[in-house]
């Protein structure tokens, strides 16, 4: 049998070495000794530590004791005893790749290997370079796997970059985060308020390509209107009343980084096209300024509106919608991973034990309460309830007649009585809002503070009251 493979043909890999640890082990099985050599010095130089034999019964073997990766398997064979060989590898290893190396071109047999398991299917003889792109798949498609298994146990320990949870629900957010964070695309991340945009934000940053570079907030929904242009593009002294020298931009002052528009639903529509142009074009022009500075930024983006019923509405740019919606995520709000609240409120009381030098618990029947209840305000709410708990307890175990009437009351069945409620709770939100605003002089985020909630949340809201518009 002759073949067109040339082996010194393989370029060396620097970031491959085989002094170093955790090399994907490759086992090429092959009767031609020739063949075996050419693929055993090409997968080394692409990184693999390679194994190779023509005897079956040690290839089986090696296979059930030694932690192989993917197999190279071109035994004289007919296709039968060789799809056997293939099955009862994979039956001895979990997540074993094999790529079947055959003389039969004929699309039958290439059908029936993929069937039975194999990665691929190599047509004898065949080059170089064909071999490097096998290998090459197979080697992106193992270290993916390698990675996310590396990432679930991360998560499982620590959470992921501040969020902790393991429903079904998060561990999509956590692939997600992993392939967004290693490109540089505007994703537009959605969750209603309480969920988490801005560490999932930070996770995309922290874990990504730019990770070295700046992590710039800017809170879209709390700026005010007149000072919003500034803040993002800079200006230039003597640009305003009051500009007294001047200013560089956060979108500036990011360079090389990442800027996060948070409530990017709440940004006027003059602003939405300076900004879509500074997207476009990379480049600012500061306010009373001639000269474009150019600029080198991701931006993240996150909202809880829909901006496809904005976009309807004529409230937010079509373009800038389709800019910003390159990568999109939804954070799953708090009721749709109930499994993830005893975990949380876990995670929610260490932290408050900590802080208080005190070990708080939670009885069965309230985590179970907590389970039930629909937590509009998500996890935000939660914590914001079980610090309420822990200052107003007097003992370390938190129960049921502990939690908040709203969150251990019996659901009401009555549609009437679950309207009263809601709004009763609105009222009193209401109430609570204006009142601290009232009696800390107009210090709306001091207020937020001691109310608990965001600060973007408590704009959007008296944006809702009459009384403040």
């Amino acid at each position: 049998m002759t073949t067109t493979m040339i082996p010194n043909t393989f370029a060396p890999q620097p970031a491959h070495s085989a002094e170093c640890p955790g090399l994907l082990h490759l086992l090429i099985i092959d009767d031609d000794r020739a063949i075996r050599e050419a693929c055993r010095d090409g997968a080394t130089s692409l990184g693999y530590r390679v194994t190779a034999t023509d005897v079956e019964e040690r290839a089986l073997w090696l296979v059930g004791s030694e932690a192989i990766d993917c197999v190279l398997l071109g035994l004289k064979l007919r296709d039968r005893a060789r799809l056997q060989i293939l099955r009862e590898m994979k039956l001895r290893r979990n997540g074993l790749e094999v790529v079947i190396m055959s003389a039969d071109s004929t699309a039958r047999s290439a059908v029936e290997a993929i069937k039975a398991g194999a990665f691929e299917y190599l047509t004898k003889p065949f080059g170089v370079e064909e071999l490097r792109g096998v290998l090459d798949r197979v080697s992106s498609e193992l270290s993916s796997r390698i990675e996310s298994r590396r990432l679930a146990v991360h998560i499982k320990s620590n959470g992921f970059g501040g969020m902790i949870g393991r429903a079904p629900e998060m561990d999509r957010l956590y692939r997600m985060i992993s392939k967004t964070s290693q490109s540089a695309h505007p994703v537009l991340i959605r969750g209603e308020s309480g969920t988490g945009k801005e560490l999932v934000a930070r996770a995309i940053h922290y874990s990504g390509l730019f990770r070295d570079k700046p992590f710039i907030p800017i809170d879209c929904g709390s700026l005010v209107p007149t000072l919003i242009e500034s803040e993002l593009f800079g200006h230039i002294k003597g640009a305003f009343t009051g500009a007294a020298q001047s200013k560089p931009g956060l979108l500036a002052i990011a360079e090389g980084g990442t800027v996060f528009l948070d409530e990017i639903g709440e940004l006027a529509l003059e602003l939405q096209a300076k900004l879509l142009r500074a997207l476009q074009e990379k480049e600012i022009r500061p306010v009373g300024g001639t000269k474009p500075i150019p600029i080198n930024v991701r931006i993240l983006a996150a909202t809880n509106r829909d901006l496809e019923e904005a976009v309807a509405k004529g409230t937010f740019r079509r373009d800038l919608y389709f800019r910003l919606n390159v990568l999109n995520l939804r954070i799953p709000a708090l009721r749709e991973r109930r499994q993830d609240i005893p975990l949380l409120a876990s995670f929610l009381l260490d932290r408050i034990s900590k802080s208080s030098s005190r070990n708080y618990s939670l009885s069965s029947e309230a985590i179970q309460a907590l389970v039930a209840h629909d937590w509009p305000g998500n996890v935000r709410e939660l914590e914001n309830c079980l610090e309420r708990c822990c200052v107003m307890n007097s003992g370390p175990i938190i129960h049921c007649v502990d939690l908040p009437a709203f969150v251990s009351g019996s659901r009401q069945d009555s549609t009437q009585s679950q309207a009263f409620r809601i709004s009763r709770l609105a009222d009193l939100e209401k109430g609570a809002i204006l009142g601290a605003i009232t009696q800390l002089n107009g210090d709306k985020l001091m207020a937020a503070r001691l109310l608990g909630i965001g600060k973007t949340t408590l704009y959007r809201k008296l944006k809702q009251y009459q009384d403040f518009q």
